[in-house]
């Protein structure tokens, strides 16, 4: 017979995976919704949100970097860089004392479409985390870097076979 603590742990496990697979499954469909609106690709959508989270980590992105981050060639990540600061949504800029090194930054045309596209759910989500004190929002920032990394380790060993 199983202790009760393993069973809760069984159960929560379960349900845990099953809410972040609906999580990821309902940002996913919100996010075409945005690359629908705004006539992007998916991929695009995914490297939008590669370039935001660097830059707001404090480390933009290169344009080498965006490629193994969102496991494109270097073609084709010329390609969708040359697409995406067409459409305003990025700009490439020369930060270092090296000029040929490029960063990739969010462009100021891209960011106003997404705060305007995305600032409703702001206040939704902002009541959902009113209901956790700090230190339980510090679990669940935990409890989520761990399975992002989790994922991120996997995805690379699904790349390098």
């Amino acid at each position: 017979m199983e202790e009760p603590d393993a069973l809760e742990r069984q159960r929560l496990r379960s349900r845990l995976v099953d809410l972040l697979n609906t999580y990821s499954s309902e940002a996913q469909h919100i996010g075409h919704a945005f690359a629908g609106r705004h006539h992007l690709h998916a991929t695009d959508m995914h490297a939008l949100l590669a370039i935001m989270h660097a830059e707001r980590q404090g480390a933009p992105l290169t344009p080498g970097r965006l490629g193994e981050a969102i496991g494109l060639s270097s073609g084709a990540t010329t390609a969708l860089i040359d697409r995406l600061e067409k459409g305003g949504h990025l700009r490439r800029t020369r930060e270092s004392a090296d000029r040929r090194v490029v960063h990739l930054r969010y462009g100021e045309a891209g960011m106003a479409l997404a705060q305007a596209f995305f600032t409703p759910l702001a206040p939704r989500t902002d009541a959902v985390m009113e209901d956790f004190g700090v230190a339980e929002l510090q679990v669940v920032e935990r409890f989520l870097a761990g399975m992002v990394a989790s994922l991120i380790g996997y995805r690379d060993e699904l790349r390098a076979k």
